[in-house]
């Protein structure tokens, strides 16, 4: 039976990656990761023979190598966030790791992860793209909610989607807030949710609804302009509709066939009952 690596960060997506390569018949070997994994990942690996996690910290890339050379690893997939800021704080580096570091031009995401994957593919482990298994739950083309953006919301949408491409082409962050096509917030280190809030708080108040059109949000979330589908690829879900209701948000833009929606179902029927547009655009 194949054996796939997983290196599992927070949120659902470790879970929903799991679910799918278990269901193609794969045996999993997880490598949760002690400052982001959920718990539950080893309740997961007790009720399935066919799941083995080993634990370790963020900065134990020798470990983590071992672990899977161990282990018979020989293709590996990345999935859920690892903050950003914990390159700056929790880290504490292997002699593997801080080696890596040291001759590192920039600190950024994709300089960071393309290292850390030629590393694994140096020691014979290939990193395969974080969308293995779950192509199924990329964004379709089209609007995907019972409405579609408005006049405004439309040139919000193409504003926001320059300004977001530009902040993604240096791997800053992905997601940007617009306001009567004004740049309300932008996405750095904090995350896609953390950005929103702060763009409420700014705008409306939290817990506030947007009450008039030039005070209503429209987040505009994207691919880079080279995205590595082996690790930072787009993602919502309904914490996201859940953040942006809270926020006085009422559209939200993102990328078709570059973003992932997970539990694509309930994020519709929660954004329909706040009455916000969502909508998938196509590349170009």
């Amino acid at each position: 039976m194949d054996k796939l690596g997983l290196i599992a960060g927070n949120g659902r997506f470790p879970f929903l990656l799991l679910d799918a390569a278990r269901a193609h018949g794969t045996e999993v070997v997880v490598a949760a990761i002690k400052e982001e994994t959920d718990p539950e990942i080893d309740e997961r690996a007790a009720a399935d023979s066919g799941v083995r996690v080993h634990w370790l910290s963020l900065g134990e890339l020798s470990r983590l190598i071992e672990t899977f050379q161990s282990e018979g690893v020989h293709k590996a997939v990345m999935a859920g966030q690892v903050k950003h800021k914990q390159i700056f704080s929790s880290i504490r580096p292997d002699w593997r790791l801080a080696k890596l570091l040291l001759n590192l031009r920039t600190r950024n995401t994709d300089m960071l992860l393309g290292a850390v994957a030629k590393v694994l593919a140096d020691e014979g482990i290939e990193l395969i793209p974080s969308t293995a298994y779950l192509e199924p739950l990329l964004a379709p083309a089209g609007v995907l909610t019972a409405r579609a953006p408005n006049e405004q919301e439309q040139k919000d949408i193409s504003y926001g989607r320059e300004v977001a491409r530009g902040l993604a082409a240096f791997d800053l962050g992905q997601t940007v807030v617009i306001a009567a096509q004004a740049c309300v917030a932008i996405e750095a280190m904090e995350g896609t949710d953390a950005t929103i809030e702060r763009a409420g708080a700014l705008m409306c108040g939290l817990g506030e609804p947007a009450s008039t059109l030039d005070r209503s949000l429209t987040v505009v979330k994207v691919a880079k302009p080279k995205q590595d589908l082996r690790f930072d690829v787009p993602v919502i879900g309904i914490q996201t509709i859940r953040t942006m209701k809270a926020a006085g948000a009422t559209c939200l833009a993102l990328e078709a066939k570059r973003t992932l929606i997970f539990d694509r179902e309930s994020v519709r029927g929660e954004a329909d009952a706040a009455g916000i547009a969502v909508i998938a655009l196509e590349n170009g």
